[in-house]
């Protein structure tokens, strides 16, 4: 069995009074591709959030590579290898391709060498070449501005962002949200080429059950901030969940 990478315990976090989730346990192994469905509001981006420190615990434990990592802000949780695609891409519009890329090398920061130091050796090497082997058209479009691109071109680039940052975790908000079949088919590519070359492990939250069924390995199904279910994509079919996620 795969060593654990990511491990929550009675994980509970809220909004001011109005409690967001309560008593997660979560565990993601390493290596593994993890489908997270649910309806629209019911926490799966809160607990994204929460994983990246975005969002605080106000109850429970996070473990990362067996590391405690519950009190640790966000920069301090990419450095340690958690990388993020937020829903929306995000990306920087008035920064260009590259601009953007090297964005994502400041979670180099500190990743050898002891707490606050640089890793001067990874980010002086600039943009690693295996983003532009799994996003040929970021290199086409290298100098231009974010905010002109595609939907799909921005989620390219969203994700190769978190990439810059060597993760070993990567987590994904919708990434299908929006963008054409034919570059859905591209970013499913990709990831599974991130996940068997790359050796990163996966957490996607996904609306697009065949997209998730055909990708991740398991899945856990949330409801009014709880997961209250958890299989194997391989032993059940999207069907079986489906009633748990369609509105």
């Amino acid at each position: 069995m795969a060593d654990t990478l990511l491990k929550l315990d009675g994980v509970a976090t809220a909004y001011g009074q109005s409690q967001a989730l309560w008593d997660i346990d979560l565990e993601v192994p390493a290596g593994s591709a993890v489908a997270l469905i649910g309806r629209n509001g019911v926490g799966k981006t809160t607990l994204l959030k929460t994983i990246i420190g975005a969002q605080r615990l106000s109850g429970g434990r996070m473990t990362f590579q067996g590391r405690d990592v519950s009190a640790l802000g966000p920069h301090q949780r990419a450095r340690a290898g958690i990388g993020y695609v937020p829903q929306g891409r995000h990306i920087f519009p008035h920064l260009t391709v590259r601009e953007n890329l090297e964005t994502g090398l400041s979670a180099l920061a500190g990743r050898a060498g002891g707490a606050g130091a640089m890793s001067k050796s990874a980010i002086g090497a600039g943009i690693p070449d295996h983003i532009f082997d799994l996003f040929p058209k970021l290199a086409q479009i290298i100098n231009r501005k974010g905010g002109v691109l595609s939907g799909g071109e921005q989620q390219q680039l969203a994700i190769g962002r978190a990439l810059a940052g060597q993760p070993r975790l990567l987590l994904l908000d919708e990434p299908t949200e929006g963008i054409q079949p034919s570059v859905v088919q591209q970013i499913e590519d990709a990831l599974r080429r991130i996940r068997a070359e790359l050796g990163v492990t996966v957490l996607i939250v996904e609306q697009y059950l065949d997209f998730a069924w055909s990708f991740a390995d398991s899945y856990r199904v949330m409801q009014r901030g709880r997961i209250i279910r958890a299989g194997s994509t391989r032993e059940e079919t999207a069907a079986e969940v489906a009633h748990l996620v369609n509105i």
